[in-house]
């Protein structure tokens, strides 16, 4: 526990650090795991890194990653009642249940801002990890500054946040898609981008060469298990143990 103690209180002191250099950045601490994670605007992204490279001592940054915030916090599903030990979906309102293009009555909205991007630091000298991430302005054509004259081996990974959410890192040196196939339309990891694909591929006998047609599957919402504390599934083997536990 003293340990523990010690942890947390060093967690706070680099949290007052980060607070007293970024004024107007908010900085949070996921307990009790004490992951830190500061949030900036877009406009002080770059300069934010630079800072935490050369004064706190990041010399690497290990993963950028895309986050779409759309339909977040919304549940599709049923979860409130049951009387078999699971649940059923019963809204299907999440957007990448639908096929492109479509919007039906019911989908959840988005936020105020959406598309974030989150750059994963660590500094090996002071033995600390940090999140620092920060949301793009426009929806429609979200932009933020490149990391890659910070930290170069953030090249491939913006390459990877560019091709599957659609975020731009303007000044990147060489932007490209990196994982989907070549005339790919969309962005895969977008929370409307249908779960069924827009196109499925084949190889073409007759035509010798690979073909791309329209997606022959029909979007469905699937049913998630839910297991609850019922009496029913409790085992002999279980309850033995709980009551050894409880004779302790």
């Amino acid at each position: 526990m003293a340990g523990a103690s010690a942890s947390n209180d060093t967690v706070m002191a680099f949290v007052e650090r980060l607070q007293a250099r970024f004024v107007d950045a908010g900085v949070t601490v996921a307990t009790p795991r004490g992951e830190v994670t500061i949030d900036v605007a877009a406009d002080a992204w770059l300069d934010t890194a630079r800072a935490l490279r050369d004064e706190f001592g990041f010399e690497q940054c290990v993963d950028v990653s895309g986050v779409d915030y759309l339909s977040y916090g919304s549940d599709e599903w049923d979860t409130d009642v049951s009387s078999e030990g699971f649940s059923r979906g019963v809204e299907g309102k999440s957007a990448g249940r639908f096929k492109w293009g479509e919007q039906p009555n019911g989908a959840a909205a988005s936020p105020e801002r959406r598309f974030a991007a989150a750059a994963h630091l660590l500094s090996v000298q002071h033995n600390r990890r940090l999140r620092l991430r920060t949301f793009a302005e426009n929806d429609d054509f979200p932009v933020v500054s490149t990391l890659t004259g910070v930290w170069a081996g953030t090249n491939w990974f913006e390459r990877e946040v560019f091709d599957l959410f659609g975020i731009i890192f303007e000044g990147h040196p060489d932007l490209r898609r990196i994982l989907t196939d070549y005339g790919f339309v969309g962005h895969p990891f977008r929370k409307d981008f249908p779960l069924i694909g827009n196109v499925e591929v084949r190889y073409d006998a007759d035509k010798r060469r690979v073909v791309y047609e329209p997606v022959s599957i029909e979007p469905r919402v699937g049913v998630p298990r839910v297991i609850r504390d019922d009496a029913r599934y409790q085992t002999a083997v279980g309850e033995a143990a709980q009551r050894a536990e409880v004779k302790k």
